[in-house]
């Protein structure tokens, strides 16, 4: 796929220093639409939508939200703590609005694995699809966020 001039500009706002201090591209060297196709390609092949990721995600950070920075237990096997960082993020994409700063860590207890996200990961990728560039400090590998947040495939029509 070729990269759009609007992709290279988005791709230089996604840089260290420009948003973040370690930027949201790690240390992957391809071109952002073809980060964008590769992980496309990866939740297709899960069977999930970019949605139904974000909505897990968004579903879990609502719940821990309740216990104020301190774990809780949700749907009973999943721990989860969300802690708020004072500030908002820009999004990289072209469009208005900011995401609120903070992490969410989530513990499967059923099989010990872990995830932590970003207000921003969900936002990109329910909007965009970004899941953030390999080696990225907050990368979030589509097949462990469906294995880790048991993300449910649609029923077949």
């Amino acid at each position: 796929m070729k990269q759009s001039r609007q992709d290279d500009i988005i791709q230089d706002r996604m840089r260290p220093g420009v948003i973040t201090r370690d930027g949201l591209l790690g240390s992957d060297r391809r071109l952002l639409c073809d980060i964008l196709e590769a992980d496309e390609a990866e939740v297709r092949r899960l069977g999930l939508s970019h949605a139904a990721i974000a909505a897990r995600m968004r579903a879990l950070r609502d719940a821990g939200a309740e216990g104020l920075g301190e774990p809780v237990t949700v749907l009973d096997h999943f721990e989860v703590r969300v802690d708020s960082v004072r500030g908002l993020l820009p999004c990289p994409f072209p469009h208005e609005g900011l995401c609120r700063k903070g992490f969410v860590d989530v513990r499967n207890l059923r099989s010990g694995e872990q995830v932590t996200y970003t207000e921003m990961n969900i936002h990109m990728i329910e909007a965009h699809g970004f899941y953030e560039g390999a080696g990225s400090p907050f990368r979030q590998e589509p097949a462990m966020l469906a294995r880790v947040l048991e993300i449910p495939r649609p029923a077949a029509e």
